[in-house]
């Protein structure tokens, strides 16, 4: 028997509550082993752009949720092997705290853990405009080796709602984990004018 694939999935505070959930969705379907990490911010995101029963929702989707203030959970040490690590919404303020390896939560420190092992790290910034800080954070997060991947949706793709916007948002966060097994994005065709 084969140990299942672990993914840790965080959420923060920025705006796309949604697409975090998602993906917590298809790692779920997928079979995998979900370790959760919510902000307090993103609850209070979650309740208004999802829902008041969305993070107990996504809960019951995942194989575990951790405290963002429990330094000493699993998933904040490197002998806890994983699969990658994706932050689904992520805030400036996360990225910030990331690129200064500022480890004050869990959040940070799991993202930290991913670094210092070479796991992927994928990041789902969540601001607009962005100001110099917010540049320098990214790059330098990007230096530090994390996939800073903005969720834009794929408009060739000519979505007409939110949800098929949110969904190929968080699978195209997912392939970047190149797991086995697990949705992938629509792949576009080359078509011709």
């Amino acid at each position: 028997m084969t140990d299942p694939i672990r993914v840790v999935l965080a959420l923060s505070g920025a705006s796309g509550a949604a697409i975090g959930v998602r993906i917590g969705e298809l790692l779920a379907e997928a079979g995998c082993e979900t370790h959760l990490v919510v902000t307090p911010a993103a609850e209070r995101t979650l309740a208004v752009e999802v829902g008041t029963d969305a993070l107990a929702r996504l809960e019951g989707l995942v194989h575990r949720r951790h405290g963002i203030e429990d330094v000493g959970a699993v998933i904040a040490s490197g002998s806890f092997s994983t699969a990658g690590m994706i932050v689904a919404p992520c805030s400036m303020r996360v990225v910030g705290a990331i690129a200064a390896t500022i480890a004050s939560d869990l959040l940070v420190r799991a993202a930290d853990v991913h670094l210092k092992e070479r796991r992927p790290l994928i990041l789902l910034p969540r601001e607009a405009p962005l100001h110099l800080g917010h540049l320098r954070a990214l790059t330098a997060a990007t230096e530090y080796g994390a996939i800073v991947a903005p969720p834009v949706p794929a408009f060739y793709l000519k979505p007409t709602m939110v949800a098929e916007i949110v969904d190929e948002i968080a699978r195209r966060a997912l392939a970047l984990l190149r797991l086995p097994g697990v949705a992938t994005p629509t792949a576009w065709r080359g078509e011709r004018i």
